[in-house]
Formats: structure tokens, sequence, C-alpha cells
């Protein structure tokens, strides 16, 4: 009896570890419960389980892209089209953003300029104040410290969207609450407003490379 009862609880046991494994179960009932699959819109996708290679018949209007078309009527988030940075969350990746340029219109630089310092007045001043000095109004009431002074600062236009892209150190990305260019506005305004010095070295660079270019 006692041989039989231990055979049994083995068995028990044994039944339970395999039933419970999702390595290799032996019948899966709804298995995206066991392997969640997370499509990217502008990738193809296919299906989850079998042949990797089938194209789900669903999204083939749309070269096999998850990304439906709008419904009409929608507001446009992005009207401008232009892209985020395509640079790593990396150290590496905050070093390569200090040569990247605005891809703004020079021509609307007046306009905007004044709406980089509306967006930054209503949504940086508050930790990097409106003198760019880091003493904002959290800063000062003791709740937050450690923001920088923007003139100690090495940056230049690529690197100030880059943070508030991913964001850096203690502070966290404004890509939630800022359209790309947006942030490239609020980019521009920070520069010109706090490093005028490395906007001008800017302008010094691109008319000799503009000089170099004709004298050839």
């Amino acid at each position: 009896m006692k041989k039989l009862t231990k055979y049994i609880l083995i068995g028990t046991v044994a039944l339970s570890l395999i039933s419970c494994s999702k390595k290799k179960p032996a019948l899966v009932y709804f298995p995206d419960m066991y392997y969640p699959v997370a499509y990217d819109p502008y990738e193809e996708a296919v299906l989850a389980y079998g042949e990797q290679t089938t194209t789900v018949s669903l999204f083939k209007k749309h070269d096999g892209r998850t990304a439906l078309d709008p419904v009409p009527g929608s507001i446009v988030q992005n009207p401008e089209g232009i892209l985020p940075m395509d640079l790593p969350a990396t150290p590496e990746g905050y070093e390569a953003s200090k040569n990247v340029v605005s891809p703004l219109n020079p021509e609307n630089k007046e306009k905007d300029l004044a709406r980089g310092k509306l967006l930054f007045d209503r949504t940086c001043a508050v930790c990097h104040g409106t003198a760019g000095d880091g003493q904002g109004n959290i800063v000062q009431s003791g709740a937050y410290s450690g923001v920088p002074n923007y003139k100690d600062r090495q940056i230049t236009v690529g690197s100030v969207y880059y943070v508030m892209l991913h964001g850096r150190n203690a502070m966290g990305s404004y890509a939630g609450q800022l359209l790309p260019g947006d942030m490239w506005r609020v980019a521009e305004y920070v520069i010109h407003e706090f490093k005028p010095e490395v906007e001008n070295s800017s302008k010094v660079a691109t008319i000799k490379t503009t000089t170099e270019t004709s004298e050839q």
C-alpha cells in the first residue's frame, strides 16, 4: 500500500510538471496567452505560428503592414512629417546627436523661435527656468535639484533635441508631450537664447561650406 501511494504521488508530481510546462506543452489552448506576438506597424506581419513566411491575409492591401489607413476625418498628429531622430538611447547616440542639424526650414526661423519660446516657457521653464539657468519654480521650491545651467553645458541643437526625445540623467523623455517638429523648435530656441556662441559658430561653418562649394 505504501509503495502504491508512493508511485501515485510520483506520478502526480510528474504530470503536474509536464502540464505546467510552457516551453513544450502537449496542447495549448489560446497560444497567444503563452507566446504573445507584437507586430511592428511598419513591418510585414506574418503568422505567429507554423510557417513564419506566411503573410497575414488581412494586411495584404498594405504590403503586409499592420498600420491601416486612418478613419476619414481623422486629425493628423504630425502634419509636418518630421520623423524622430534615428539614434539609439546610448552614450554613443548622445555624442552623435551633437552633429545633427535641425531639419526645419531656415526661412521660418523667426516663427519657429517664437513657437519654441512659447513651448519652452510652458513645458521646460518650470525646471530649467525662463533664463535657462536651471532655477525654475520647482527647483526654487526645493522639491527638485540638479538641473544644469545651459551656459555650463556643451550642447548643440541636435543634442538638445536628443535629450527631449530620449531623456537623459534625471530628465525623462518629452516625446509624448511634444511633436518632433516642436521639439526642434524648442531646441533651436534654447541654443538661440542661451547658447548664442554655438548658433553663431554653426552659421560660420555653414557660410564656409557654402563658399567652398561655390568656389569648386
